[in-house]
């Protein structure tokens, strides 16, 4: 099934709501998302993507606000590095307060988090009112998806709902960086 946002709204929320695995495009890729409080899709999504559930998955969300549970206990400091940086096409790798669930962090101290200038995305997490599970869609060793087709031919049915746009601004996966030290541990590339 695909659709436009505005057109496919209570569609994507039943979607996610029960524990669906959606597909969206991002500012570099193609994405597979749901909630992050559905430990049954998250699985979903690590199964289609042959990956390792220790690996941890990225939130993103449409604004900082959506991140609040998530950031408290962050230093004045970091919430201004935060502040300057989003919205961007960079996942920030910040300590887990306690939060966050093990299916998305994996076997990590840091939770993978970005907020997006891209409108689908944001879209999609004001409709929630909260971030989603934002990964490439693609099979593990394989190249992200840069178009809806690319999308369909990998996953097909595999997926619940594909979300139509096009992928704008970067051209690859989000830069990570590691907010305490500053490391940056994928480089992005903005076009």
């Amino acid at each position: 099934m695909t659709g436009r946002p505005s057109d496919l709204n209570l569609d994507v929320l039943s979607a996610l709501l029960n524990d669906g695995v959606i597909a969206y495009p991002t500012e570099g890729v193609w994405g597979l998302g749901c909630l992050p409080s559905s430990e049954i899709a998250v699985q979903r999504i690590l199964n289609l993507k042959r990956r390792h559930r220790e690996q941890g998955l990225i939130l993103v969300g449409a604004e900082i606000g959506h991140f609040d549970s998530y950031l408290k206990g962050l230093s004045d400091h970091s919430m201004i590095e935060l502040r300057r940086t989003w919205p961007a096409p960079v996942t920030f790798l910040i300590p887990d307060n306690g939060f966050c669930p093990d299916w998305v962090k994996g076997n990590h101290g840091t939770v993978a988090l970005r907020v997006s200038a891209h409108s689908v995305v944001q879209s999609l997490c004001n409709l929630v009112n909260g971030p989603i599970v934002s990964t490439s869609a693609n099979r593990s060793g394989c190249a992200p998806a840069l178009t809806e087709a690319a999308v369909s031919n990998v996953f097909g049915t595999e997926i619940d709902l594909i979300v139509s746009g096009e992928v704008s601004g970067s051209k690859g996966p989000s830069e990570i960086r590691d907010l305490l030290s500053g490391e940056v541990l994928r480089q992005g590339r903005v076009v």
